[in-house]
């Protein structure tokens, strides 16, 4: 048996929880004050989750970059294969904030939008 110690992020609490680790599998989660805490500790253990936010390439735009997240959180152990998958995009001018530019990021299920919108370039 394993004993991890994560502090919890999900709120300004800060909570040190103890998550006891059998291989992969957990046994036990101790220190949390909610229910968010348990489920952050056990997830992190088990298959860490993540936000990825990066840039694609826009054409016909005043920037050369468009600011690009994911809708949601994505495993850890995926971002490189994301990463690869938003190199190759190339996207024309306007775009919309929230406009969804991949839907189905690196077949995570997660789609990768735009954090702005952007106009043509006049």
């Amino acid at each position: 048996m394993e004993i991890k110690e994560l502090i919890c992020v999900n709120c300004p609490m800060g909570c040190r929880i103890h998550v006891t680790m059998d291989g992969r599998t957990v046994v036990k989660t101790e220190g949390n004050t909610c229910s968010k805490g348990k489920v952050y500790a056990e997830q992190e253990c088990v298959r860490p989750m993540r936000i990825l936010t990066s840039t694609v390439r826009i054409i016909g735009a005043a920037e050369r970059v468009l600011p690009v997240i994911t809708k949601d959180a994505i495993p850890l152990d995926m971002m490189d294969t994301a990463m690869k998958e938003i190199r190759r995009v190339r996207i024309d001018a306007p775009v919309k904030v929230d406009q969804v530019i991949i839907q189905d990021l690196a077949g995570t299920g997660v789609s990768l939008i735009a954090s702005r919108s952007m106009n043509p370039a006049s």
